[in-house]
């Protein structure tokens, strides 16, 4: 990879990792703010699964569903077609109007950091 491209890989890094640190804060004690949580747990996926396609030099789509990015990142890695995402695409854009909204429990938020951090 060039210099170009380095620096591009690493702002993407750079944006997951405030997803990231989101998530690590929100359940630090007693988590209160679940779909918070959530919301960050499928940014920070799609996020690294757009991280892959790129770095294997494919093109990325400007999508938020991350049953699609598991299908185009297996594309090159047969690994992912093992990867359950539950229902982690719901809480990307979605559930974030009032109409759609869906308040996970504790248990679900915590669930889908783990799924996240896999």
């Amino acid at each position: 990879m060039n210099e170009k491209e380095n620096k591009y890989l690493k702002q993407w890094i750079n944006k997951a990792n405030e997803d990231l640190l989101t998530i690590n804060r929100l359940t630090e004690g007693e988590v209160i703010a679940v779909s918070s949580v959530c919301f960050h747990c499928q940014q920070l996926v799609e996020k690294y699964l757009k991280l892959f396609l790129i770095y294997n030099r494919q093109e990325i789509e400007r999508t938020h569903e991350i049953e699609f990015l598991l299908h185009e990142c297996s594309r090159v890695d047969k690994d992912f077609e093992a990867i359950d995402p539950k229902n982690l695409s719901d809480f990307g854009v979605s559930v974030r109007y009032p109409d759609d909204f869906y308040l996970p429990s504790v248990d679900e938020a915590l669930e889908y950091k783990e799924l996240a951090l896999k």
